[in-house]
């Protein structure tokens, strides 16, 4: 199998067992562009990504969606999508008339916290099961269809620990880039494959029903410029230091805030922990 990027030559990494799909999964990874992929992913994505997995019941047990959605201010996801907000707008003036569009938005948390705290005409796209209840909270999330109308009207685009999710990373990509006006930004946020490179089946990270794209830097330049992106290198921006708490908290298994995480520096600790997982070694999307 070729690259689904460059299409380089790939070869067999080896293969990781799944206790929910019940079946063994053969992971491949490119010689040129070190992009690794499932070779042949679950597909059954009512299965995947139903109720149960919102919950936590499903193949990532560090997930709580519903209670995201049900307590916003007390969850630890409030890091990340302050962190969101700082990093965003320091790529683009935020304004009362900037559309924001959170692609694969799950519960619909980042767009609702964008509205508030940036004030901007922030939206979500979303298949999922979770999409229903964001509705009813009151959250504008589009489907596919809906989406499709919308094309070149967006200013941002985020996509928060999606791309590992898809099958064809330059359809998707895209397809973000379609949504973007010129001089648009796409932030993103995905795994770093790069550090895990000698140890990819035995990454925390890698999921294989779920987690199906496994990126490096390099990587995703190639895809964001075959896709119709400026990739820019912008290293740590202030707003990280918040992702960073949230992604650590995770996977400690905490749900909820703490008064205690406040008083960690996390500022300072987070080019160490970067140093260790390159979080923000990726590079942003600038439409062009």
């Amino acid at each position: 199998m070729t690259c689904k990027i460059c299409q380089g030559a790939t070869q067999v990494v080896g293969e990781k067992q799944s206790s929910l799909a019940k079946r063994t999964f053969r992971l491949r990874r490119c010689d040129s562009c070190h992009f690794a992929f499932v070779e042949d992913p679950w597909l059954d994505y009512a299965a995947i990504y139903d109720a149960a997995y919102y919950e936590g019941r499903g193949a990532d047990p560090t997930v709580d969606y519903h209670y995201e959605l049900a307590h916003p201010a007390r969850a630890i996801r409030r890091y990340e999508w302050s962190g969101i907000v700082d990093v965003v707008g320091r790529l683009i003036e935020l304004r009362a008339e900037t559309r924001w569009l959170d692609f694969g938005c799950g519960n619909g948390g980042l767009v609702r916290h964008a509205r508030a705290a940036a004030g901007c005409q922030a939206i979500g796209n979303e298949e999922g099961a979770i999409a229903a209840d964001a509705r009813k909270a009151g959250i504008p999330i589009v489907d596919r269809a809906e989406l499709k109308t919308l094309e070149g009207t967006f200013d941002v685009v985020t996509a928060i620990e999606v791309l590992e999710h898809v099958v064809e990373p330059l359809e998707v990509l895209g397809q973000i880039r379609r949504m973007l006006r010129p001089g648009g930004v796409f932030f993103y946020t995905t795994g770093n494959a790069l550090p895990q490179r000698q140890k990819l089946l035995a990454w925390q990270y890698f999921r294989p029903e779920i987690h199906i794209s496994l990126y490096e830097p390099a990587s995703m330049s190639e895809a964001l410029r075959r896709s119709g992106f400026e990739p820019r290198q912008m290293g740590y921006i202030p707003g990280w230091d918040q992702i960073t708490a949230f992604k650590v908290l995770k996977n400690l298994g905490r749900r909820r805030a703490n008064a205690l995480y406040k008083a960690i520096p996390w500022r300072a600790l987070t080019p160490l922990i970067n140093r260790r997982f390159g979080m923000y070694d990726f590079p942003v999307g600038f439409a062009a």
